[in-house]
């Protein structure tokens, strides 16, 4: 017993290296994607770091619920394949200990990714999210422009409509700007101008428009009647105050709800809409993600123990393929559940049962010592993509 726990934590220690490594890139990764916008954010809007950062530290847990997963199972297999690769399995198995032996530090440490994992979709996902809701609120309160986006309608304030052309952050101006005023009773204003600035009042939510040489058109519903207005500069002023009291007083989104709102939404629903059917894959993700990491790390354990050393990339690109199966059967699960096509609980829960079930098979193989033959596996693999590819480029 002494040595089984001397060598449980030798295994868990390997597997902590690799695993920390994993979550840091794979973190950095995500955010690179970020990056551009970002970067848009500190240089175009002046955004202060502490804003960035803070913005970076509430999407970490949405990130992180599908890094540790990965993480998890890469670490296994990285363990398992170095150990494998040094002979130190076959040393072990000299000695009198089995294969299923080495089974419990994976188990362990995949329950410790389960619960760091499920801690963030409880807890960190929702908080996380209503925080990242009150910070765009802030940010469109003293940046109203970062709300802007060339050719296309902008509804941001009540019964005022604008469209812009182009923006051009350099210079802060607006160009080729369409506003359709509904402010005054049966009167609707519409202003054209080729360009204009905004500028904001701070702390008051107050946003001016600038005009510049256009054009106003006014037509009274009421008396039946139109007149037009050429301007050299023109003011419209915006008052955002009203429409932020209104959005701080909107409903929780569903990634923001907690599991007894979710429940709560689903039992007052009335009939079954995109609403109804998100709420429940929400509800059924937040524990079925976590529980990916004990059905990923079981399927990466024989990986690891069966790839020898002069193959050792075999093992670690089965892993990655599992893990983007993986990938591919909860994204169809979302996208079926979320449609109705099927009961939500099955395309969340689907995927670590398949995944646990290959799992199995492959851990049943490797206790009795049967190769899995994983070369041949995938090339199997490689051969079916390749297909793909073929008919693809047919069609």
């Amino acid at each position: 017993m002494k040595l089984n726990s001397i060598l449980y934590r030798y295994i868990l220690k390997e597997m902590l290296s690799p695993f920390s490594i994993n979550v840091i890139v794979f973190t950095f990764l995500f955010l690179m994607t970020e990056l551009i916008k970002i970067t848009n954010w500190i240089v175009n809007y002046n955004l202060s770091i502490f804003s960035v950062l803070a913005l970076i530290l509430f999407s970490m847990p949405w990130f992180l619920m599908f890094i540790i997963p990965m993480s998890v199972m890469l670490a296994v297999v990285l363990t398992f394949l170095r150990l494998s690769g040094d002979n130190e399995i076959v040393a072990l198995k000299s000695c009198g200990l089995s294969v299923s032996g080495l089974l419990p530090p994976v188990l362990i440490f995949s329950l410790a990714g389960c619960l760091i994992t499920l801690f963030m979709t409880l807890y960190g996902v929702p908080k996380s999210k209503a925080m990242l809701e009150d910070m765009a609120l802030e940010m469109a309160a003293s940046n109203v422009d970062i709300g802007l986006k060339e050719r296309t309608f902008n509804d941001a304030f009540k019964n005022v409509m604008m469209y812009v052309n182009k923006i051009d952050l350099n210079q802060k101006k607006l160009i080729d700007l369409f506003i359709e005023d509904k402010r005054q009773p049966n009167i609707v204003s519409t202003v054209v101008a080729p360009e204009g600035r905004m500028f904001s009042e701070p702390g008051k939510f107050i946003f001016h428009l600038v005009l510049a040489n256009g054009t106003i058109h006014q037509t009274n519903l009421k008396d039946h009647s139109a007149n037009s207005i050429r301007f050299d500069t023109y003011k419209l002023s915006l008052d955002l105050k009203k429409e932020m009291e209104k959005a701080e007083e909107r409903e929780k989104g569903r990634e923001e709800m907690s599991i007894a709102e979710l429940k709560q939404f689903v039992n007052q629903s009335t009939e079954k809409d995109k609403d109804y059917y998100k709420a429940q894959i929400v509800m059924h993700r937040r524990f079925s993600i976590p529980v990916a990491c004990l059905a990923l790390g079981l399927l990466a354990f024989p990986l690891g123990i069966q790839s020898k050393s002069g193959k050792r990339s075999s093992g670690l690109i089965l892993c990655l393929f599992f893990f983007l199966f993986y990938y591919v059967l909860l994204t169809a699960g979302y996208t079926m559940g979320k449609k109705g096509i099927y009961p939500p609980a099955i395309g969340m829960w689907l995927p670590n049962l398949t995944m646990a079930s290959i799992g199995m098979y492959f851990l049943f193989q490797t206790t009795k010592e049967r190769t899995l033959k994983i070369e041949r596996i995938l090339q199997h693999i490689l051969k079916f993509f390749s297909r793909l590819r073929f008919f693809r480029h047919i069609q």
